[in-house]
């Protein structure tokens, strides 16, 4: 474990511990104001005390009005701040960094949580059955746009003034950053789309928003898509592109994944056979990126062994192992691989049964939700909870949430 344990120096200076990042997970724990909860913030102490390099919150959300979960957090203003600066504090005394991953859903949000639906372009998500649960959205116009971009800075500066050591833009997984970049979803004519130079201006003016209102010696990384793996959708060529655009602009650390909710890369049953058999889904892609950036780089997919981690670091094509769902079934994962105590992370991938849900990942997310929630509660991950409670789960806080807005 001589690469996973040991430090690294992001471009702005900071150092991170050891290679381990908690990449971003949905948490749905807020309350159904979008306060962050006392469970919430017990789960972060908890993930602290195996002191990886870095924890990467679930959605921050900009908005109060534009949401992709029930139990989103929402930072737009200070309302909540003593809570923000008690989850910055959960790290302290463990040499952990702590950011957290700033996001709008766009088109991505919940017809039943959200009055009012925008987007880039008024393209509805192509889901099936599912495709009811989303309304068409409306499209952004330049002085929406230019207020949502403030929103993204605002959040961030409310964290750093809250003690977050560093923040990440959600730049992939179909949300909003995502869909301007996506021919697909965006189908604009303006300065905002066509082209992939004004496709990528959102992301850039979002991260030049961020770096205006936290300054230069705080790091401010990015999520994005190594492709949509639709057909004419965002590709990994232009990607590539967008990646060493961000890199001329001074981002601090890439991390790279894939899919949206039309074509999950991750969840669900869309999965090829190869991508569930093989760790790190996107090493191929990342070893492309190595190529064109000398940017921080860190993988999040599939890692599941601590040799394929290791091996991966050693051949020098990402610098930080993002892992997500084995956080949420061996809650102290640092201190498990150091200590020696396993060097293998089994996940588990339930169904509910029904067939169009199971397809889409839509009780995989709520059943990780759940062993969170545990976590936060103070027990322990229980493998046994079936995949039809995690959706019923699901659908509960959808109803909540819905009553709440109207």
């Amino acid at each position: 474990m001589k690469y996973l344990a040991s430090k690294f120096t992001l471009p702005n200076g900071s150092i991170l511990q050891n290679r381990i990042a908690k990449s971003a997970m949905s948490e749905n724990m807020g309350t159904l104001n979008n306060a962050p909860t006392k469970n919430l913030i017990n789960t972060y102490r908890v993930w602290a005390k195996g002191k990886p390099g870095l924890l990467i919150t679930g959605n921050v959300m900009i908005d109060s009005k534009a949401l992709g979960e029930p139990r989103n957090i929402v930072v737009e203003d200070r309302s909540n701040f003593n809570l923000l600066q008690e989850w910055a504090r959960t790290t302290e005394g463990t040499g952990t960094h702590i950011w957290p991953q700033i996001n709008h859903p766009g088109r991505q949000a919940f017809a039943a949580i959200n009055k009012k639906v925008v987007a880039p372009s008024s393209v509805s998500l192509k889901m099936g059955g599912a495709s009811s649960m989303f309304k068409e959205p409306i499209p952004l116009t330049e002085e929406e746009i230019w207020e949502v971009i403030k929103r993204f800075g605002n959040t961030a500066k409310i964290m750093k003034d809250a003690g977050f050591s560093g923040c990440q833009i959600h730049g992939a997984h179909g949300y909003l950053v995502s869909q301007f970049l996506s021919p697909l979803s965006n189908v604009r004519q303006d300065q905002w789309g066509g082209s992939l130079k004004n496709r990528a201006r959102f992301v850039l003016e979002v991260y030049r928003e961020i770096r205006g209102q936290v300054g230069l010696d705080y790091p401010i990384g990015i999520k994005i898509n190594s492709a949509d793996f639709q057909r004419g959708g965002f590709s990994e060529e232009e990607s590539i592109e967008v990646i060493k655009l961000l890199s001329k602009e001074g981002i601090d650390l890439i991390e790279i994944s894939g899919g949206t909710y039309e074509k999950p890369a991750m969840v669900g049953s869309k999965r090829k056979q190869s991508t569930i058999e093989r760790e790190a889904y996107f090493l191929d892609y990342i070893e492309k990126a190595r190529k064109i950036t000398d940017k921080p780089l860190m993988l999040t997919g599939g890692f599941r062994t601590v040799s394929v981690m290791e091996t991966a670091l050693e051949n020098g094509a990402l610098d930080v192992v993002g892992l997500g769902r084995p956080f949420c079934l061996y809650p102290e994962i640092a201190q498990d691989i150091f200590t020696k105590k396993s060097t293998s992370f089994e996940v588990s991938a339930p169904k509910s049964g029904i067939k169009f849900i199971d397809k889409t990942g839509g009780v995989e997310l709520p059943w990780y939700e759940l062993q969170i929630h545990r976590i936060g509660k103070g027990k322990v991950p229980k493998i046994s909870i079936s995949g039809l409670s995690a959706f019923i789960f699901s659908i509960k806080n959808m109803i909540l949430k819905s009553f709440l807005k109207n």
